[in-house]
């Protein structure tokens, strides 16, 4: 691990979680810093990562583990909802709180600090063929049967993939951008691409919620359970099965041992669904993730 990224993640979250408790900030200070990494830093990262990936079979291995253990989850929280009584409500939060994983926001810099950067094609790969995919199409189906509102067309769901930044950094990816672009333009691609990890640790800590909904503590640890440590489990011998080795296997297995999407705690909170239990388990999910991340880095080491 590179001791100097871990230790500006730790800094810049709690340096967040200071400027929030002090009110240093706007309100809406989260989502503007999320907002800029949206649509330069993370369009900045897929056009700098991506054309270094060289097409592998395995790869479609990687695009589709997230939509296997998407599967997953609807059978093992569908078993936990029968078993504990949960709410309609929290089953809903379950259900897209442990398939859509924090690919991209967190799961870039965590991969390139636990990896390297040579990792990040992996990283790319999975988070914009798997997770977000996902939760344009898996993820919005759920919140709209769960909260009783209309359920998203065929043609909203291809507006909302069209029009997400990083996949047009996508498809000029795969298309026009060259492995090796002039020098102006990868050194600014490459700044950008650096800002990423101290926005999103900073607007996390902004926003992150600690509190334990106490009637919900039940659904808050089977969720965290199943997300840090049961999904990425599940992927490791998926990950062996579609033959994937070295690197990435393990950013496959990192990349699925990511926290819940901050993306997708917010829709089910926007649509009530359960929204202190949807703001807690990202919030510990964030927290515990900086020791289940390391601990799975230092299986997958022990493994290889």
């Amino acid at each position: 691990m590179a001791f100097d990224a871990f230790a500006l993640i730790l800094a810049m979250l709690g340096l967040g979680m200071l400027f929030a408790r002090l009110r240093t900030f706007p309100d809406n200070a989260a989502e503007t810093l999320n907002r800029v990494v949206l649509y330069l830093c993370l369009p900045a990262a897929v056009l700098i990562y991506l054309p270094r990936l060289h097409m592998q079979a395995a790869l479609l291995g990687v695009a589709a583990t997230p939509w296997l253990l998407a599967l997953a989850t609807v059978l093992l929280v569908s078993l936990a909802t029968r078993w504990l009584k949960f709410r309609r409500d929290e089953h809903a939060v379950l259900l897209v709180c442990v398939a859509l994983c924090n690919s991209s926001f967190i799961g870039y810099p965590m991969v390139r600090a636990l990896l390297g950067e040579q990792a990040l094609p992996y990283a790319v790969v999975y988070d914009q063929f798997g997770s977000f995919v996902l939760l344009s199409t898996f993820g919005l189906y759920v919140l709209a049967r769960y909260s009783g509102d209309a359920r998203p067309t065929a043609g909203q769901i291809v507006r909302r993939i069209a029009t997400f930044p990083p996949m047009w950094a996508l498809v000029a990816g795969l298309t026009v951008m060259p492995e090796q672009p002039p020098p102006w333009i990868a050194a600014a691609l490459q700044k950008l691409a650096d800002a990423l990890l101290p926005l999103v640790m900073l607007a996390v800590g902004l926003s992150i919620q600690l509190r334990l909904p106490r009637t919900e503590v039940k659904p808050l640890l089977v969720g965290l359970l199943l997300r840090l440590v049961v999904m990425p489990a599940i992927a490791l011998p998926l990950s062996l099965a579609f033959g994937m080795r070295g690197e990435m296997l393990q950013a496959n297995v990192l990349e699925s041992a990511m926290p819940t999407m901050i993306t997708a705690a917010a829709l089910a909170i926007s649509h009530n669904l359960a929204p202190r239990l949807s703001a807690a388990l990202v919030g510990y999910g964030i927290v515990l993730s900086l020791v289940t991340l390391p601990a799975w880095m230092w299986v997958l080491r022990h493994f290889a």
